[in-house]
């Protein structure tokens, strides 16, 4: 461990504060990732076998037994589906009342993605800031030496500069490629989402007055 710790701090030294700072915004994404899917298990995202199972029962008319499947779902969008089914009356205003529930639960999956979205956009900045402000160090360091230029002193100033490069990528391309298929499991759970709504408010409505989505079953539930 002590070896370990002595490793970090002679490369936080050679980096200088911008690897440091780097080092501290991957730490901050992998505690936001690590959370995000511990939310995501819990919210049983992507887990939805019983709730097609009951739409594709809602949408042959058969809402009790609907009921009875969403009651056995762990789902996250499970109580929508409660509702969703028990609802009655005006249908305008069942759905704009469905459709902010629904969106309410899924702003609850998004939360954190545009933290985890700065962190993939500035670490390639800032690491390119600090390859600036050491390629200046290292210039200014060959201008004070005059005619007794050390090649191998100039290589290794401007290495050390291109290092925050490397590091602010490092920290950057893991960051976007996680929250990418964050956003994509979310898409999902949005479209399953409103399918949720058309489909509990369209029983016992004509085919024609339907959505598309409603009109054929859970079968987009799988996209």
């Amino acid at each position: 461990m002590t070896d370990l710790l002595d490793a970090v701090r002679d490369f936080l030294a050679l980096g200088g504060p911008v690897v440091a700072i780097l080092l501290a915004m991957s730490v901050l994404a992998l505690a936001l990732v690590l959370v995000k899917l511990w939310q995501f298990q819990r919210a049983g995202v992507g887990d939805h076998g019983g709730l097609i199972a009951a739409l594709d029962q809602a949408d042959r008319g058969a809402t009790q037994a609907a009921l009875r499947q969403v009651g056995q779902a762990r789902s996250h969008l499970a109580p929508l589906a409660v509702l969703a089914l028990n609802a009655t009356g005006d249908t305008d205003a069942l759905r704009a009342r469905l459709t902010g529930l629904a969106e309410e639960a899924i702003a609850r999956l998004q939360s954190g993605f545009r933290l985890l979205d700065s962190i993939a956009q500035v670490a390639p900045l800032l690491g390119l800031f600090g390859t600036v402000l050491g390629m200046i160090t290292a210039f200014q360091a060959l201008q004070e030496a005059g005619a007794n230029v050390d090649p191998s002193a100039l290589a290794g100033g401007i290495w050390v500069a291109l290092l925050t490069t490397a590091v602010g990528l490092g920290v950057a391309m893991p960051a976007a490629l996680v929250l990418t298929w964050f956003e994509s499991r979310v898409a999902r759970e949005a479209r399953l989402a409103m399918q949720i709504v058309d489909v509990a408010l369209c029983r016992g409505l004509a085919q024609d007055t339907c959505p598309m989505e409603a009109r054929t079953g859970a079968t987009l539930a799988h996209a």
